[in-house]
Order: C-alpha cells, then structure tokens, then sequence
C-alpha cells in the first residue's frame, strides 16, 4: 500500500490533502520566502491519529515537517527542498481537556489558537500573558515548539516560563505523557524542555499544560517620544523602579518603524512626532497601587527634566488597544510594502545603546541607501534590526547584499556577547549563523540530542541545526 493510501486509511480521506491547489498555502511560509512541494498535507484530530501518521511516514521513508498556524519568521514550519516530506498540521487538535483553578493551570491542544487560550484564561477568571501580533493564527505548539516571545516578556517570560507539562509524540510513534501541572519534580532531566524551542526536530507537540495567572484588574498605557535609546533605557530604568514586575511592556521603536505601523493600522495616526518611542504599560492586579498614578509621576518628572519630549496616557482601553496596534502592524506593514531583511537580535541592556549606535552606523556607510527600520523590546534586551529597499524598490532589488547585510548584523551582535536570534528561532533562514556563531560543542551536543531522539532525521528536516 502507496504512503498516501495508508494515511488516508488511518486517518480519512478528507484528511490528507493531495492536490497542488489545496497544499499551496501550507508549502509557502508566511514571508512567501520559501515554498517546496510536499507529498501530501495530513490533518489528525487525535494524538493517536499523530502517532500513527508518524509511524506511517517512517515505515515509507518520508520524513514530517509539523506545522502549526505557519506564522514563524525562518520558515521553520514548510519542507525544505529535496526529501520527500508530508506536512502534518496540528489545526484539528484543539481540545481544551481540563482547567484547574486551584492549581492556576490549563491543558489545551496543540492546534489551539493562542489567542483561544488568552479567552479560556478570561473564561475562568484567569490570565495568559504569552502575546504575539500573530496570535490569532499562531497555535500552542508552534508557539511552544518556538519558545516565542511576544510582547510581555519583560514581567511573565517568554513561552518556555509558562509550560508546566506536554504530551509529545516522538520520531519512532511513541507517545510521551508528560502533562504534569507540577511546579515541582527534581526526578531527573526535566525531559519537556527538550521539545520547547526544538522547532518539531525532536518530537511533536500534541497537547500541554500551562501556568494561569490571576487576571489584571487595571492596565495604563502610555506613548513616549524620546531623541534616542540611551532616553528610552532611562525612562525604563524609572518606570522599572517605581513599578517593579508590574512593567509588563516596554517597546522601543525609531520614528520610521512607528510610522510604518500607522501607516498599516486603520484609522492609525502618531499622536506627536518624535525621533524614536517608547510603548510602555504598566499592569495591576486588584487593590494595587494605580498604574495610572505611577505613568503620570514618572512621566511629569521626566517632562519637567527635559528626558523626553512629550508624552500621551491612554485616556481609554480603545485608545490603549490603538497604541498596542501601532507597534503590533510594523512587520504587517513592511510585508506589504516590499518587505526587509530581518534579523532579531538581543543584547544585554548596557549594550543596547551601543548596538542601535553600530547599526545606524554600519547602514550609513555601508549601505547609504537602505533603510534600517529598528523596534523591539528594550525591557529584555531584543530588537528586530530590519533592513528596508529604498522607496520605490523591492527586496529584489538588493538582492545581491542580503548575505552581507545579514552576516554584518549577526556579527555586532555576536560582537557585544549577543544572540543573533533572540525569539524567532533558526527553521531554514538561520541556518548559516547557526554555523558560523555557534561553537562547535554547541553544535556538537546538539547534534547528539538529534541522534538520540531521531536517529533516521524523519523530524522537521534541515532545520535548526546545520549540516555537518
């Protein structure tokens, strides 16, 4: 029996997807930067039904590229070229299977929309901070398989802080039950962090258990024009000191980035102008101190110094949402306007000036006539450097210096002891940084973690970690 005949007996035939037609927008990543055929595109409902296709697929010698909402920046969710591949999509497991109030925790399906557990969490009184502009597509797996970031970092963490437990099927069918809610377990390797941020390498998500927290009574909003970063970390340092954990976001953004989200946010507009800003918002639980009251001192003072330019509250959760929008439609925007050459960085806090300082720099007299675009989250150290054609160009366009342009980027970040890729991950677009920032015992223990849990590379092939 052919491989797709075999899924379509296990699984349906309304399951497995065949045709070119229905397979396209599974092929092609979200940047429409890589697209490569796959055999055929399955769509379980079950973990069982996962466990099967799994064993299905290595018993024909086709390898799995596991794919969540296909929302990731370095197409580590579509087939390479080469092998043959089947897409398996996690869309159809999307169970809420329990919600334990008195432990704080939630255990969801891996297809779930993330901003499906933010509802759930609303539902039982409760918070789920994990937040990215895309979390209306992004699934739980792929958020876990990714170790996302988002928005919130700077006070919850990224997605690895809010995993208690998973349900992982590996490379040879086998079904790992670890869904423990436990916020303590010292019985060894704490085997589920293998899986999180391993991008489907070493196994698949099917399900996990996550940490709730008690829901916010009051959030306050404000935008800040600052001249520069080095303005940006000291109203952080301020609000940090006067909030502590209760800073939930802190955004940096140059004056062209903002704009660019404006421009691509309905009814969008910058209430000032000023060279860079920063998004800032403080979260309260009930009966804590107004965050209001603590934006309004920290930015009168800071007003009166002259340690920033001007600065508007949000008066209204519409107007706190419209803020949010602003940041959350710059990627959106640069897609429809041609695109950049992206990279995501992070620095320690004492660096960020510097780095922001060789990037302006390294554009200037390198590469005059492109546009650096830079925002991200100063509270931990990420920007998202991107490198925009001159108006009324393409990406084609400046093809030629891509490499350059990212090996030059990468380099001042590994320069200054950073990471080249702070929440995007490796997929495919990575892979040469990988190679050429990563020690060889990094790559090497990596490398056994591979064999040890796929030793026949069936799992998400050439992603994550280069070929030797």
């Amino acid at each position: 029996m052919s491989l797709i005949h075999a899924l379509q007996s296990a699984l349906g035939e309304n399951a497995v997807l065949t045709q070119q037609a229905d397979r396209a927008r599974y092929e092609q990543d979200w940047r429409g930067l890589v697209n490569n055929p796959s055999l055929a595109v399955i769509l379980p409902k079950t973990t069982a039904q996962v466990a099967e296709a799994v064993k299905l697929c290595a018993a024909h010698g086709a390898r799995i590229v596991p794919q969540g909402g296909n929302t990731g920046l370095v197409a580590g969710a579509v087939p390479i070229l080469g092998p043959d591949q089947v897409i398996l999509s996690f869309s159809r497991l999307r169970a809420v299977r329990d919600v334990d109030l008195l432990s704080d925790t939630i255990t969801v399906e891996a297809g779930l929309t993330l901003a499906t557990v933010q509802q759930e969490a609303v539902k039982a009184n409760r918070f789920f901070p994990v937040s990215l502009a895309a979390e209306g597509t992004a699934e739980i797996g792929g958020v876990i398989s990714t170790n996302a970031g988002g928005l919130q970092v700077l006070s919850y963490g990224n997605m690895r802080a809010q995993v208690l437990g998973l349900e992982v099927v590996l490379a040879d069918g086998t079904i790992w039950h670890g869904l423990s809610g436990l916020r303590k377990d010292n019985t060894g390797y704490d085997l589920k962090q293998l899986f999180i941020g391993s991008e489907g390498t070493l196994g698949l998500v099917t399900a996990a258990t996550l940490r709730l927290y008690p829901p916010v009574a009051t959030r306050a909003s404000a935008l800040v024009g600052i001249e520069n970063i080095e303005q940006g970390l000291g109203i952080f340092t301020s609000i940090r000191h006067a909030a502590g954990n209760a800073l939930t976001l802190c955004e940096f953004c140059t004056q062209p980035a903002l704009s660019l989200g404006a421009a691509h946010t309905p009814n969008g507009r910058l209430p000032f102008i000023a060279p860079a800003y920063l998004l800032l918002e403080i979260s309260a639980l009930e009966g804590a101190r107004d965050p209001r009251e603590m934006l309004e001192t920290v930015l009168m003072e800071a007003l009166e110094k002259g340690r920033v330019l001007d600065a508007a509250i949000a008066q209204s959760e519409r107007e706190r949402l419209d803020f949010l929008a602003l940041r959350e439609a710059i990627s959106e925007g640069e897609l429809r306007e041609g695109g950049a050459v992206k990279h995501d960085i992070a620095v320690s806090l004492s660096r960020l000036p510097a780095l922001v300082r060789a990037v302006e720099d390294l554009v200037a007299r390198t590469y005059p006539s492109l546009r650096p675009n830079i925002f991200g989250h100063v509270g931990d150290g990420n920007l998202h450097v991107n490198i925009r054609p001159p108006a009324g160009q393409t990406m084609a366009d400046i093809a030629n210096h891509k490499a350059a342009i990212t090996r030059d980027v990468e380099s001042l970040a590994i320069s200054m002891q950073g990471s080249f890729s702070a929440e995007h991950g490796i997929g495919q677009l990575r892979l040469l940084g990988m190679a050429a920032h990563k020690s060889q015992t990094d790559l090497a223990l990596m490398r056994a973690v591979k064999q040890a849990l796929d030793p026949e590379g069936r799992l998400n092939p050439g992603k994550t970690i280069p070929e030797s």
